[in-house]
């Protein structure tokens, strides 16, 4: 029989994966460029840090030993956090980026049927890995002031979902929990609750902003605080993140839920060598901070209104369908994410990248604006 003619059969898969909905990646660079037709594209999709990274991880980088297995626990890295957090190293699991912690929790502490609540606009992986695992998962959207819904999250959070998935700063609108609000939420957190606060972009919140992971370590309830490497200390390309779990079993759990060697050699000396070197971090996120209310102000005198935002980037709407805007500016080498969840498709994320490049993107937007 010519085997060309035979039909494989369907092979069995996880229906709950299978009806996954995709997940709203950066464009590639090769991609951008050959759409573009330029060389000179502004990289403004994924919240990279545009600086780079502090000189001192190209330093540490040169005592790696790649034919050598990683720590599996991570230990060097997880004392470095211990020692910086105050919180024990028994209570950090490390992860590869923060996005494996998140679906690491999930496997950890879901079961089919279970319910999740998050927010809208959210991060994609709030809504996927809940879904993965066959839980339900229920969307508070942001207010008409592109901010938090106190009084239905506070609802939401009351009913007793398993888990909660909630980000401050808020990903991808951009403002963050004040102290009064961020205690009002976790108030209502019930025993069974898992609280989850994806803090990714905690480095750039504002000065004075307060300090979230004591108020969640002085509350009781059961937590985990998502962090990473990837933003503030731009070690996006090596995926190096953490969560700080409320107790020592949590952590446990979720250690068991993710793969070993799960953190690679180079991320974690990596990691350490970046969080050595604060004072670099800082000085970094605080051009960012400056750069983000000078574009904000001249998207403001445009006509467009984006959410107060305290992370690098800024959400807007940009007033036609965003994959049509993001394609305008794509064929200028500009490469912003255009948001796809339902009532949203106006709305694009546009990364604060170097002066030069946010000039580009305020320039195209001010022409697309002109009559």
């Amino acid at each position: 029989m010519d085997s060309s003619s035979i039909r494989p059969s369907a092979a069995p898969v996880n229906p709950h994966v299978a009806a996954l909905p995709a997940y709203n990646a950066g464009l590639p660079l090769a991609q951008a460029r050959a759409v573009a037709g330029r060389d000179d594209i502004a990289r403004l999709a994924s919240n990279e840090n545009p600086h780079g990274c502090s000189p001192a991880v190209g330093r540490a980088l040169a005592a790696l030993e790649p034919w050598r297995y990683a720590d599996p626990g991570c230990t060097d890295l997880r004392g470095a956090l211990a020692a910086r957090l105050k919180v024990p190293a028994d209570r950090i699991v490390a992860g590869n980026g923060s996005e494996e912690m998140i679906a690491a929790l999930c496997r950890a502490v879901l079961v089919p049927g279970a319910e999740v609540v998050t927010v809208v606009p959210s991060f994609g992986l709030h809504e996927i890995e809940p879904l993965a695992n066959g839980a339900r998962v229920v969307k508070v959207a942001m207010t008409a002031a592109a901010g938090f819904d106190l009084d239905a999250l506070e609802a939401a959070i009351a009913a007793g979902p398993r888990l909660v998935f909630l980000s401050s700063p808020w990903n991808p609108v951009g403002p963050a929990l004040a102290a009064a609000e961020l205690a009002r939420l976790i108030a209502a957190v019930r025993p069974g609750t898992l609280f989850v606060l994806d803090e990714a972009y905690h480095e750039f919140a504002d000065p004075g902003a307060p300090d979230v992971l004591r108020l969640l370590l002085d509350s009781g309830i059961a937590f985990a605080s998502l962090r990473t490497f990837s933003k503030a200390y731009g070690l996006a390309g090596l995926r190096v993140g953490y969560a700080i779990c409320s107790d020592r079993e949590l952590a446990r759990v979720v250690t068991a839920a993710k793969t070993p060697f799960n953190v690679n050699a180079a991320a974690q000396i990596a990691a350490v060598a970046a969080l050595e070197d604060a004072a670099w971090m800082e000085a970094s996120v605080a051009r960012l901070r400056h750069e983000r209310e000078r574009v904000a102000g001249a998207l403001r005198a445009i006509g467009l209104a984006p959410a107060p935002s305290q992370t690098n980037f800024l959400f807007f709407d940009g007033g036609r369908d965003s994959g049509a805007l993001a394609q305008r500016l794509l064929e200028q080498g500009i490469v912003v994410k255009p948001w796809r969840e339902p009532g949203y498709e106006r709305f694009v994320r546009a990364t604060i990248g170097l002066p030069g490049e946010n000039d580009r993107l305020i320039a195209a937007l001010a022409a697309l604006a002109s009559p």
